[in-house]
């Protein structure tokens, strides 16, 4: 591939919700401008963007595809992202090395959920973007009801800037509202479109659109609005120039017709990409750290080399490939780069344009590109690479945290040595995925952003490094407590041959507050008890805490003081005073009533308004408290603090309730008590898993 200047780049990121066709809208983009020789297919499995062996499995995108075309002598840098909510945070990371955006819609759903999250996205990233209304030659597709919807979404200043020609099975070209011109497609064409009059049928729609054109580019400019004042119109260059000034300021958003199935449009899309979306250079500031400072720069070639690593993967046979954007200067073959932060130094070898999995060569990158390096030894995603005298560093990837988590198990002893290695290399090329062992359950658990992505990085481990592994509902860490009080006494007396064992102990129990975990006070007084003896029953009430009382889990949140007791000077040890402190810690739990505590969850839920009653109606079936709704365009949020153990499946609930048009994120907020007929479940249940058997007192 030719080298470019700053210039003549276009970085765009395609975004939109999932099955709205930005994977065929990228196929038909790369065949229009002769990145690929033939048109490719989702549902075939062959196209440029999905190449991982589960995005093409699952007919869906998971990660962020990129591919680079060449266009009317500019490179254009396209970035296939996700659109289902659980990879949503690899669409976000992509969208920071864009410059502009196209969201596609689907034009038989409309504007749904998933696109208007990416639309906030690329607004809360200042991206000038367009719209694209795809799959225009599908059944039931209507440019006219989904214009309705966008304008409902999106406002008034998405204004469309073609017209289908034909609909649904008979969509065969674009009216141009621009130059007022008919542009059909035929099936045996190479993607470009052959100029007609416009037919007799559409003159008045197409009249009717060039005017509210017109009117919306000349209400961007005053000059503009006396030129259309005194003229009534606006001639067709300056339409164009107004046109494109105002797209770059984000202040207007133009709509165009595609059919990326068939490759229809795909050229006038590639040049509104040409003519109106911004070059690198044409962006504002970005913010960097330097030395402690945060200062602002521009591409520039003139600047020390820097570039941020956005997105990582994982090859079978190359390794390690991570892909960057440059910042400043050029980066060349062989370049030696020091990691921002981290002070070691990376050697660049063969740096290329991605094309999808294929690296295509190149001999430098100039600053605005986008460039992949295969074989990074410590480098990963949300590192700057800078030259060793100008060590700055971009802003560091914000992910989300995890709303969903399972259980992992090896299933054999092979997997488990190889399972943890393997994990963490998917963990390098997923930021949101994470593994950890919980400290009381003491299973290791995969957590991610939906059930479907924690499969998909199962199927991975398989598939990839050979480790089988099975996943289920992680346990809840449930607590135990107290809510009474209670003095108790414990004594501990045995006589065997030679120095026997005695220790007597009187302890107060009380509750703490949630959160209070557990406190320790001696209370003695006139040598009750010697104090070389005390630390010894703290740790006796904190051992057997941390078995349970009801069910086995840990005590919290309660208070015990020693107050009184007895010693004998010669058969009195630490371990007696261990031993009538447990007995202790047993009898006082059986007084002061036991209570079972449960994990309670934050909940968030972003749905359309339509299933907001059914939501509600499910969350009080699961114990839910409804804490706040707002609503957004046509999406209804849900706020709610429900127990953890009841949204343990609520993922693949949630998808049948909403059609998969909803999305959720949880975290934990704090622990409450569970009501009585579910505490007797838990506490059956955790005697059921030790066989029935009740514990055993040491005496």
């Amino acid at each position: 591939m030719k080298i470019y200047e700053t210039k003549d780049i276009r970085n765009v990121g395609i975004v939109g919700h999932g099955h709205c066709g930005k994977t065929s809208v990228v196929a038909g983009l790369l065949y229009a401008a002769g990145a690929t020789t033939r048109l490719t297919r989702v549902d075939e499995g062959n196209t440029v963007t999905d190449f991982d062996e589960e995005e093409i499995a699952r007919k869906l995108t998971i990660s962020t595809g990129i591919a680079a075309a060449e266009w009317q002598k500019c490179k254009i840098n396209l970035l296939d992202t996700p659109g289902f909510n659980m990879f949503v945070h690899d669409a976000r990371t992509a969208l920071i090395a864009a410059d502009s955006a196209i969201v596609v819609v689907d034009a038989v759903c409309g504007v749904e959920p998933g696109t208007e999250r990416m639309w906030q996205t690329a607004a809360e990233y200042n991206l000038p973007r367009c719209i694209v209304v795809n799959k225009l030659d599908r059944d039931r597709a209507s440019f006219g009801r989904t214009m309705e919807s966008i304008r409902a979404r999106f406002g008034p200043d998405a204004v469309p800037i073609q017209l289908p020609l034909g609909k649904e099975k008979d969509f065969r070209g674009v009216i141009d509202l621009i130059r007022m011109k008919a542009f059909v497609y035929t099936s045996d064409g190479d993607g470009k479109g052959k100029e007609i009059e416009i037919p007799a049928e559409y003159a008045d729609a197409a009249r009717e659109g060039h005017e509210r054109l017109v009117e919306a580019v000349a209400a961007g400019k005053d000059e503009l609005m006396e030129e259309f004042f005194a003229d009534g119109t606006l001639p067709e260059e300056h339409v164009i120039s107004g046109l494109d000034e105002e797209m770059r300021e984000v202040r207007i958003f133009p709509v165009l017709c595609l059919s990326g199935l068939h490759d229809i449009g795909s050229d006038w899309l590639l040049n509104l990409i040409v003519e109106a979306f911004p070059s690198p250079s044409d962006r504002p500031p970005y913010k960097i750290a330097l030395a402690g400072n945060e200062l602002e720069r521009t591409y520039s070639d003139t600047l020390p080399a820097a570039a941020f690593v956005f997105k990582t993967t994982a090859d079978p046979f190359a390794g390690r490939i991570s892909f960057f954007k440059v910042l400043s200067g050029i980066i060349r073959n062989d370049a030696h780069m020091f990691i921002s932060g981290k002070g070691s130094e990376e050697r660049l070898a063969h740096i290329g344009a991605p094309l999808g999995k294929t690296l295509l060569p190149v001999t430098e990158l100039h600053a605005g590109d986008i460039g992949a390096v295969a074989k990074l030894k410590d480098t990963l995603t949300g590192d700057t690479l800078t030259e060793k005298s100008s060590p700055v560093a971009f802003p560091s990837i914000h992910v989300p945290e995890p709303s969903i988590a399972f259980a992992v198990e090896a299933k054999s002893r092979g997997d488990e040595d190889k399972m943890g290695n393997a994990l963490h290399k998917l963990l390098e090329e997923d930021l949101a995925l994470r593994f950890f062992r919980d400290p009381q359950t003491k299973e290791f658990l995969v957590a991610g952003s939906g059930q479907q992505h924690v499969e998909i990085a199962v199927s991975r481990l398989k598939k990839r490094y050979g480790v089988d592994v099975t996943l289920k509902a992680p346990k809840v860490p449930y607590r135990e407590t107290i809510r009474g009080i209670a003095d108790v006494q414990g004594r501990h007396k045995k006589q065997t041959g030679g120095h026997g064992q005695f220790g007597d102990c009187w302890i107060r129990m009380e509750p703490l507050p949630r959160g209070g975990n557990f406190e320790f006070s001696n209370g003695t007084f006139g040598g009750s008890i010697p104090r070389n003896f005390i630390p010894a029953i703290e740790k006796g009430i904190i051992e057997t805490a941390e078995r349970g009382f009801l069910a086995g889990f840990p005590m919290v949140d309660f208070k015990v003081t020693v107050y009184d007791g007895s010693y004998h000077d010669v058969d009195s040890s630490e371990l007696a005073f261990k031993m009538a402190a447990r007995k202790a810690f047993r009898a006082g739990m059986a007084t002061a009533k036991p209570s079972i505590l449960e994990p309670v969850m934050n909940v968030e839920i972003h749905a359309p308004v339509e299933f907001a009653g059914d939501l509600m109606g499910d969350l009080n079936t699961r114990r839910g408290r409804i804490s706040g709704m707002d609503t957004e365009g046509a999406t209804q949020i849900l706020r709610a603090q429900v127990p953890m153990s009841e949204m343990l499946a609520y993922q693949s609930d949630l998808t049948s309730m909403t059609q998969g048009r909803a999305s959720f994120s949880m975290e934990f907020d704090h622990y409450d008590f569970v009501p009585g007929p579910q505490a007797e479940k838990i506490i059956a249940a955790a005697k059921a898993a030790r066989g029935g058997e009740e514990e055993s007192e040491d005496d």
